[in-house]
């Protein structure tokens, strides 16, 4: 496992979860970053990016305001702060490595992916 994405949990509407993902056997600090999320019954969707310098960040609409991508490169470790859950964010939250220092929204245009972390709101 290159990527070990955690910190999800069950977590109550208007409440707020951290998402770690780290880097293991080596390093993404050249790559841009992001978080997909899958719920039952959908498509993979992008969800936040940041380049790997993290002069820029991309987030969904239903997300702006709400959630906030960073990385820290010397830790090799990129977060997902969610605040003012709502049920809609409950899926399967992956982070991934792109294939170049951006960071698309385009899942075809990432090579690594890690194993994902549940995040449930309830209502």
């Amino acid at each position: 496992v290159q990527l070990q994405a955690s910190g999800g949990g069950l977590v109550q509407a208007g409440g707020s979860l951290r998402l770690s993902c780290v880097a293991s056997r080596r390093t993404f600090r050249n790559n841009g970053m992001a978080w997909f999320r899958q719920a039952p019954g959908k498509e993979r969707e992008f969800v936040a990016g940041i380049t790997w310098s993290s002069s820029n960040t991309y987030y969904r609409d239903s997300v702006k305001g709400r959630f906030t991508i960073s990385r820290d490169n010397a830790k090799d470790t990129v977060y997902l702060q969610m605040s003012s859950l709502n049920p809609e964010d409950t899926a399967v939250y992956y982070c991934a490595a792109a294939r170049s220092g951006m960071a698309p929204s385009d899942p075809q245009d990432y090579r690594y992916w890690g194993r994902g972390t549940l995040v449930t709101v309830s209502s």
